[in-house]
């Protein structure tokens, strides 16, 4: 873990291992305030490293327990885009509130490469320890089956657009965005909502009662999802491929009252 508290007032470039374009100068590290990627607009809401290529895909790599930094290290060492969340904690040290960051979630770890150079690097002797266990292996989609082979499941990948989502969101340096399961939380509405305002805009999800907040979790898949910090009502719309809809618009089909 590292104390933040005593860096100077810089993002910090390595929540995106992809090097984003706009690492935010002026952010405080923490002021717990929007550090995030860049978004270009211009490429369907996909940040600029992470705009959609033929062969490169979003792989969830799983990682032993306690060695997602070192998991991360050998990637990196491979030449290939990774990404690991952190999560930014307040911790009393000597009766001074300071900000530590650890890794958010501590089994998985992202690629962003063609197939056949993740194959490669899982087949890398680095991968395995001492006791002979894999240190990195793939995480499959046990919703789907693969083509040449019924009985097995695929290796899971992320879409561009729900990965760029997830990597706004846990860019944020903010103490209060938390890993969740589905087992405790309970959805306050099945449609998707997307942030309007304050730190978390654009972020989309489900909103959730969390800790006795309302939140908007966004969930990659079953076994990974994030919360953000409490967001009020007035700062969420409803959201949908085409249009966005206020979740407090007025009822135009309403009849008149009669005269």
């Amino acid at each position: 873990m590292e104390d933040i508290t005593k860096r100077p007032p810089t993002a910090d470039a390595s929540l995106y291992n992809g090097q984003p374009t706009d690492t935010g100068s002026s952010c405080p590290s923490a002021g717990l305030t929007s550090c995030t990627p860049s978004i270009s607009k211009d490429k369907g809401g996909v940040s600029v490293e992470n705009v959609p290529s033929e062969n490169k895909q979003w792989f969830v790599l799983r990682v032993t327990y306690g060695r997602i930094l070192k998991a991360k290290a050998l990637v990196e060492a491979k030449g290939l885009e990774c990404y690991v969340p952190l999560r930014y904690k307040e911790v009393r040290k000597q009766g001074k509130k300071r900000i530590i960051k650890e890794p958010l979630i501590s089994s998985f770890v992202f690629v962003h490469a063609p197939a056949e150079q993740v194959d490669s690097l899982l087949q890398c002797k680095n991968i395995k320890d001492l006791e002979n266990r894999a240190l990195l292996s793939y995480y499959y989609d046990h919703t789907s089956h693969r083509e040449n082979a019924p009985t097995k499941n695929p290796p899971l990948v992320i879409t561009d657009t729900a990965m760029d989502n997830f990597i706004h969101l846990t860019s944020i340096e903010n103490p209060h965005i938390i890993p969740v399961t589905s087992e405790n939380i309970k959805y306050k509405l099945g449609d998707e909502v997307v942030i309007t305002e304050g730190e978390f805009k654009d972020i989309r999800g489900r909103v959730a009662r969390i800790a006795g907040q309302q939140r908007v979790v966004a969930e990659l898949f079953d076994g990974c999802l994030v919360a953000t910090a409490y967001i009020p009502k007035r700062a969420m719309e409803m959201y949908n491929e085409h249009k966005i809809v206020s979740i407090c618009m007025t009822d135009k089909t309403k009849p008149s009252e009669s005269q």
